[in-house]
């Protein structure tokens, strides 16, 4: 090899060096600032508004990492009462899982921030009777032979429950006592039973053991959108902003019926559901809510990002999707006074008040550490030595 290219695979050679030494140097704790993950478990319906949550939270506060897991709001709690991860926000389609599910061990306090209510999605080109359908007589469209209708399964998603709930409350709201036998009862294995206050019990259990040829059940809600886009499946029931978000036509329900109106909050708690969970679910308008858990491995990170959901920007996002926000959100429990500034309490609540600040003793300053040079100097310190490493070959011995 003649000795000038020697020279130069040479230099090449100490510059991956001082190349190598220089990430492994910005590697180390100090030199790189590692993101704080901020771990959210939400039900299926929050996914889109979430997502652009996400990335405009992440776009203010660029030391986060949010990690977002969907499910059924139940099987979202399950995840850390029953399994054991220590999620930093919880966000669920029904506000008093919350309560009935986590306190006291996993939560003392939530927010209410939004709302939505039960639609019932189609493919106008590709769904059966899909010119046919109507307000007035959608239950009579899911009877016939042929239509293939479905909702999520209620042990796992509020959507689910609620869509079961609707048949028993169709029946109040046309007089036909009928139409929870023709579509669940004879589809499924839910039970239902009137009780002498005039109550309805509707009873899931573990094996819904649906005729699929009729009723299709899937764990989230928004997991039949792709069916009914498809055209596997005729009719969904599911969030008016989950139909919104995907383009999806859809029947608009009656108030008594779409568990939308605090006008009807008397008519939906006449309809329980019992899960195999044990909880029983009464019918009431459809609220979101939200909380960090107290097992939460990220606390500060969790409450920024819920300050963020049910702040103003978050607000936009929700009315943006079709979902309306709860304008002021509104607390219950023991809410950290930090949200107070932007939260309502409920009628009622105790108002956390804040701890005083203590004035803090004076001390003295202390010495500035020196900060470890960054990746940009190591390279530039790399090719000094190149060049006077080059310079010295060049002189003559």
């Amino acid at each position: 090899m003649k000795r000038k290219n020697r020279g130069a695979v040479e230099i090449l050679g100490l510059l991956l060096v001082c190349t190598l030494v220089a990430a492994a140097f910005c590697s180390m704790p100090g030199c790189a600032q590692d993101k704080q993950v901020v771990k959210v478990y939400h039900a299926g319906s929050l996914a889109v508004p979430l997502e652009q949550a996400e990335q405009q939270f992440e776009a203010l506060h660029p030391e986060f990492d949010v990690q977002r897991e969907s499910m059924g709001s139940v099987a979202c709690i399950q995840q850390i009462t029953e399994i054991g991860k220590n999620g930093d926000v919880l966000a669920s389609a029904d506000y008093f899982l919350i309560p009935d599910m986590m306190y006291p061990d996993y939560a003392d306090w939530y927010v209410r921030f939004a709302t939505n209510d039960v639609v019932l999605a189609y493919n106008p080109e590709k769904s059966m009777y899909a010119d046919e359908i109507t307000p007035e007589n959608w239950y009579e469209i899911l009877r016939r032979d042929g239509v293939i209708f479905g909702f999520s399964n209620p042990n796992d998603d509020p959507c689910g429950y609620r869509s079961v709930m609707i048949f028993q409350l169709a029946e109040l709201n046309y007089g036909d006592d009928q139409i929870f036998d023709d579509l669940i009862l004879d589809n499924t294995a839910i039970t239902i039973e009137e009780k002498a206050d005039g109550t309805y019990y509707i009873k899931t259990p573990e094996d819904l053991n649906p005729d699929t040829t009729k009723v299709n059940v899937r764990p989230k809600s928004v997991e039949l959108v792709a069916f009914v886009e498809e055209g596997g499946l005729d009719y969904a029931f599911e969030y008016r902003s989950v139909a919104v978000q995907h383009n999806l036509e859809f029947v608009d329900l009656p108030a008594g019926v779409d568990l939308s109106s605090i006008a009807h909050a008397d008519t939906y708690k006449k309809v329980q559901v019992e899960l195999t969970a044990g909880s029983v679910q009464t019918g009431t308008p459809i609220i979101y809510g939200i909380t960090v858990p107290s097992v939460a491995d990220n606390p500060e990170g969790g409450m920024e990002y819920v300050k963020f959901v049910i702040g103003e920007p978050g607000q936009q996002i929700f009315a943006d999707n079709g979902q309306p926000p709860i304008v002021p959100p509104e607390g219950s429990g023991e809410v950290p006074a930090e949200l107070l500034d932007i939260v309502e309490m409920e009628p009622g609540a105790t108002t956390p008040t804040p701890a005083p600040t203590a004035t803090p003793e004076p001390t003295a300053t202390p010495t500035p550490t020196p900060e470890a040079p960054g990746f940009e100097a190591i390279v530039a310190i790399a090719g000094l030595l190149a060049i006077a490493y080059l310079t010295m070959r060049k002189r003559p011995n």
